[in-house]
């Protein structure tokens, strides 16, 4: 079906950002993300409490999507929506909400990979933004992933390197924690990291086997330095804040490349883009610019496009429509789903 003008219309609802997206083939018209302050006095998601917000904030933001992109949704060609990987409650609202639009409005409906989603992300038209050519090596880095993909195709991937235990996002928040930060600490320590010297206070390197990841160790090591410290002077964390961010950040940054460098070396690839909302972290942008002078092609996608949001849904989706892809009414969420 290569059409030459689609409207699409993306739901992204797989943790707790309910986001909707209006895309003109490749060309993002809105991206309306509405988050879910809630978590923040828990310390992480809850996942209860975000399918209930879903469902209050799902009209609405699709509402907005539409208005943004001037667009009725009588235009419309296809549906599209996060089948998973995901929180189930929060997959189900934005599943069974497609299902309903896209029957009553009789158009395709198009299931996506949250992951995929994020690696082909940088396929939006952005301005004239250059885009990766195939294959490249993916790094989709988020609070719940850590993978290393290889991409042959728009939805021909590969993953050969992953967590086996933790992703580095759950990393940088578990020990935000530890210092007494706010959810989420990702950004907060990015930003305190600045003002560090990130080899003020060692930390382990994990071992993993081939390119996959390990983060637990490195978590569990951060509560044994952070006790030991805190005991041997209670002010400790307040006086070496920002050393402590920046030596946890560096150490994460040198755990997350020394794999990426293996992968490079192993598949002879030097194509390179990262995605997931700890690309935005400023230490990993700069880190994997570094390595242009490698003579890596480098691709970061815009901030908008790091953490969940339902543009990356759509792009997605127009590379399946434009194939004839339709998936059946009887497609259910899948929180645990395979590349």
């Amino acid at each position: 079906m290569d059409t030459q003008i689609s409207y699409i219309l993306a739901i992204e609802s797989s943790c707790d950002d309910t986001a909707c997206a209006v895309l003109k083939n490749d060309k993002v018209l809105s991206n309306v993300v509405a988050g879910q302050e809630i978590h923040e006095k828990y310390g992480g998601v809850v996942p209860e409490l975000a399918s209930r917000a879903h469902q209050s904030h799902i009209v609405p933001v699709i509402t907005q999507a539409l208005k943004q992109a001037g667009i009725k949704k009588e235009q419309l060609n296809a549906i599209s929506f996060t089948r998973g990987p995901g929180l189930m409650g929060s997959l189900l609202v934005g599943t069974s909400f497609a299902k309903s639009l896209a029957l009553a409005l009789n158009i395709p409906l198009i299931d996506v990979h949250h992951m995929h989603g994020h690696i082909l992300a940088h396929f939006i038209d952005n301005d004239g933004q250059e885009k990766p050519s195939f294959p490249f090596l993916a790094i989709t880095i988020s609070g719940g992933h850590t993978q290393i993909v290889k991409v042959a195709d728009y939805h021909d991937m590969e993953v050969i390197g992953t967590t086996q235990d933790d992703a580095i996002g759950e990393a940088f928040d578990k020990s935000g924690k530890l210092l007494g930060l706010g959810y989420p600490a990702g950004p907060q320590i990015d930003k305190l990291a600045t003002s560090g010297d990130p080899l003020k206070f060692p930390f382990p390197i994990p071992k993993a086997p081939d390119l996959n990841y390990s983060f637990s160790g490195f978590k569990t090591a951060v509560l044994y330095f952070v006790q030991r410290e805190v005991k041997k002077q209670p002010d400790f964390i307040t006086n070496n804040l920002n050393d402590i961010c920046a030596s946890i950040q560096h150490t994460l940054i040198k755990i997350l490349f020394q794999k990426i460098e293996k992968a490079v070396q192993q598949t002879g690839i030097k194509t390179v883009a990262i995605g997931g909302g700890v690309s935005a972290n400023s230490g990993i942008r700069s880190q994997l610019n570094s390595y242009k002078e490698k003579g890596w092609n480098v691709f970061i996608p815009p901030f908008e496009y790091t953490t969940d949001n339902a543009a990356m849904i759509g792009i997605s989706a127009y590379h399946k429509y434009k194939k004839g892809y339709s998936a059946g009414m009887e497609t259910t969420a899948a929180p645990r789903i395979q590349m």
